[in-house]
């Protein structure tokens, strides 16, 4: 009996090729079917506008029959009650537990975490510890994009304890840090799920030393740990009584919800926090409970393997149309790429065909004198998205938000428009497609729901290609070569062995 995806996919691959102006010309209501704004609560929303695809109801159509062949509604079930997604490490994936959406018992315990994380920070805020003025978070990859993403958006206006998230190994970084801050009012939060991961624990080894040269006479106690594994954060030296778990069901780049949010809490408050999470809940809600295609992470994924899967795409650009969100690109690149960078099925066979395109991306207008030129006239197919507010982040003259938001939405139109000279030069082809979403403002919970969004977009992608999202074992070969170089007494390839010499490190 055939494979019905494989029905499915051939299905898709035999639709015919339209332009975008011939979409727009041939569907008078193209923008109510592929533009839908969402509410959040209390008259806050987001616009998702993939009208400018080239998605089509003949392609959603199928997409849809791809989501039934690859048991879609069977596999998001499963996410949400707490059962096994992970198949290779015969774990769940419980990221929206922390949120109030998940089973009943992993919410129960998540709560119980927050209100522990809850009760350690207001007793930071209100004097417990000492004068805090600066909060050093060191972690790695989701232990430290998350927060970095969600502070510097959050943060600008009002900060109750200045945030240096610290995840580079290379100590300049980490001087950066120390040069910011004053140690006799600083704590040090290390974020690592086992407690044991090599990078972050030195640089919390060389933040200890710091804190001790510096005057601070109990450096220890000056420690907050973040982690699935309490027992090594004990013997690592971290009283138990500032040392905040999460549960091992939770993925790092999936994590920020949990006590890695600490450095969150600490900075723009406890409110915003929850809101935080309440904005992610309410996407959670509406992933769980809608589907086809208008369910919104669930259509962006249609789009998304449109393009990476049928039309050969390699690449997929993020441009944030507001500064708050420039860490947006950095943190997206984690979350598809080491969710849906595989290439074998979630059974472990070859995966007949592209799973995830290389994100990329920048900050509008900077992005727009750089590296636009290729998206307008490039021989690449770069499927675009636009992230933008309709409220400003500034409080400067609004000419300044006024010419951002034209400028964001220019580059949508001029990309599918094109435009014929008889330069050829000067000639754009068009057709080149992009997404926008447009916030009304990002405050704590539409960037909450802005997350959501994405963990659950890369999911359902995951699905709809048949691969697991939440391993990532291509992490750990290159880590697992350098323990070796570090213990010694191997060889390695001529190169390598030349470049150790090189370094002195042979």
């Amino acid at each position: 009996m055939t494979d019905p995806r494989v029905a499915a996919w051939k299905s898709l691959e035999l639709q015919p090729d339209r332009s975008l102006t011939e979409l727009f010309s041939g569907d008078p209501d193209r923008v109510g079917k592929l533009a839908t704004r969402w509410e959040i609560g209390e008259g806050a929303g987001i616009l998702f506008d993939w009208s400018k695809t080239h998605l089509t109801d003949f392609l959603l159509a199928d997409f849809e029959a791809l989501a039934d062949a690859a048991g879609f509604t069977e596999m998001r079930r499963r996410l949400f009650a707490g059962e096994v997604v992970n198949p290779t490490e015969n774990r769940a994936a419980e990221h929206s537990a922390l949120r109030g959406v998940g089973k009943d018992s992993s919410v129960e315990e998540a709560a119980a975490l927050r209100e522990r994380m809850k009760l350690l920070v207001e007793a930071i805020h209100e004097g417990a510890l000492g004068e805090v003025k600066h909060l050093i978070h060191i972690g790695i990859g989701g232990s430290a994009l998350g927060p970095a993403l969600v502070v510097d958006a959050l943060g600008r206006d009002f900060s109750l304890v200045d945030v240096h998230v610290v995840s580079n190994v290379d100590g300049v970084a980490l001087e950066d840090a120390f040069a910011a801050c004053d140690p006799a009012t600083t704590l040090i939060a290390v974020a690592s799920k086992t407690f044991t991961t090599i990078e972050t624990m030195i640089n919390a080894q060389s933040a200890l030393k710091w804190l001790g040269e510096n005057g601070v006479d109990d450096p220890s106690g000056r420690v907050i740990a973040l982690t699935a594994s309490p027992e090594k954060a004990v013997e690592w030296g971290v009283d138990e009584t500032r040392i905040l778990p999460f549960s091992e069901s939770v993925g790092g780049r999936y994590s920020i919800w949990s006590s890695i949010g600490f450095p969150v809490a600490i900075a723009v408050g406890w409110e915003d926090f929850e809101a935080m999470l309440a904005g992610a809940a309410a996407m959670d809600v509406h992933f769980r409970d809608t589907d086809a295609r208008a369910n919104l992470p669930l259509r962006a994924a249609f789009a998304d393997l449109l393009y990476a899967r049928v039309k050969g795409a390699e690449t997929r650009a993020v441009f944030a149309y507001d500064e708050r969100l420039r860490l947006l690109p950095s943190y997206l690149q984690q979350l598809e790429m080491e969710s849906n960078g595989k290439s074998v099925t979630a059974g472990g066979d070859l995966v007949e065909g592209p799973t995830a395109p290389i994100t990329w991306g920048g900050v509008g207008t900077d992005a727009q004198h750089a590296v636009f030129q290729l998206l307008h006239q490039g021989t690449h197919l770069v499927p675009v998205e636009f992230v933008a507010s309709i409220a400003p982040g500034d409080v400067l003259d609004p000419a300044h938000h006024r010419i951002l938001l034209m400028n964001c939405f220019a580059q949508g139109a001029a990309l599918m428009a094109g435009r014929e000279s008889g330069d050829p030069a000067r000639t754009y082809p068009g057709d080149r497609p992009s997404a926008t979403i447009l916030a009304d403002d990002f405050d704590a919970g539409t960037l909450g729901a802005l997350i959501a969004f994405y963990e659950h977009r890369t999911f359902a992608g995951a699905v709809l290609m048949g691969i697991n999202p939440f391993d990532q074992f291509g992490v750990e070969l290159g880590k697992e070569i350098a323990n070796r170089i570090e213990r010694g007494g191997e060889s390695f390839d001529a190169s390598t062995e030349a470049l150790l010499a090189a370094a002195g490190l042979s």
